[in-house]
């Protein structure tokens, strides 16, 4: 796939949660964003082990502070996910890093942060990390996304769904990885949403896990709050040996029979190529005719 050339500012390159396997993947990512028109600056934390994390929790923190108010970086993205986050939100200043609106873009783990920031009135992206730069043929839809998102002040996502066959709704745009968001439950970082749009995604857990973490956010009445739950990717769902014919599409329909609130599936975000760019804490709306969704998003921080 041939790369685009436009000029798009300096983009940092931060590691706050899990370490790289491949050091290798930040440097094809960033010889990938270079060659889209970006200046990629890439922290120390990107390159650094400490146990399983991308550094001590000292220096994951300090970098991305200094990333995310940094006035001469025009974006930042999160080299990967893994775990860490949680280790450094309350080392970090979200009311400084909301006013200074830098573009901030990951995913997985990274939910912690959006949900943050969110409560502190900041709007972050949820998006592609470097592995999706760093891929010999990268995913052209969570390219163009990436940058049609990062280059307007608004845009409109369409998809195929199930679950519902005509809404019309507003409400903020919220949510990321199930595991997190079910994390944040009874604490600080946990942004109260009324009438929004949750989006959720996860990878590598049990159908039955993925209910009960949807449980958890229904018993602490998340769900029943929202206008909408929009799905993403769960794939893979590993199979238990006693699902006898339980599937993720049996929890979701349960789900579904315990809420009054719409739940569609079929959002191109999660742990796979394709993935959109979600503004997490911008104002959005949500319309479903016949299988077709468009979500529509705006007012969040953008490349000059």
């Amino acid at each position: 796939m041939a790369d685009v050339r436009r000029r798009w500012g300096r983009l940092g390159l931060v590691a706050p949660s899990g370490c790289l396997a491949d050091p290798a993947v930040a440097d094809r990512a960033a010889a990938r964003l270079s060659r889209r028109g970006w200046d990629v600056v890439a922290g120390e934390s990107v390159f650094s082990r400490h146990q399983r994390f991308a550094g001590p929790d000292d220096l994951r923190a300090r970098e991305l502070q200094a990333f995310s108010i940094d006035p001469g970086l025009d974006a930042v993205l999160v080299a990967r996910g893994g775990y860490g986050m949680s280790r450094l939100l309350d080392r970090l200043d979200f009311r400084a890093i909301a006013r200074a609106r830098r573009p901030i873009v990951g995913y997985s783990d990274f939910t912690a942060f959006h949900l943050a920031l969110m409560s502190a009135g900041g709007i972050s992206f949820a998006g592609p990390g470097a592995s999706d730069f760093a891929a010999p043929r990268p995913d052209r839809f969570t390219l163009e996304q990436f940058e049609a998102v990062l280059a307007s002040d608004g845009h409109e996502l369409r998809f195929d769904c199930e679950g519902t066959e005509r809404i019309s709704v507003r409400g903020r745009l919220w949510g990321g990885n199930l595991t997190m968001v079910a994390s944040l439950c009874g604490t600080r970082w946990m942004p109260a949403v009324r009438g929004g749009l949750l989006f959720l995604e996860d990878v590598n857990e049990a159908a039955y896990r993925i209910e009960r973490l949807l449980y958890q956010l229904w018993h602490a009445g998340i769900l029943a709050r929202q206008r909408a739950i929009i799905l993403g990717s769960f794939d893979p769902v590993p199979r238990m040996a006693t699902d006898d014919g339980y599937r993720l599409a049996s929890a979701i329909e349960h789900i579904r029979s315990r809420l009054r609130v719409p739940v569609i599936t079929g959002l191109p975000f999660g742990h796979q190529r394709r993935k959109a760019t979600l503004p997490v804490g911008a104002m959005a709306t949500l319309e479903v005719r016949g299988g077709q969704a468009s979500l529509s998003f705006r007012g969040y921080p953008r490349v000059a």
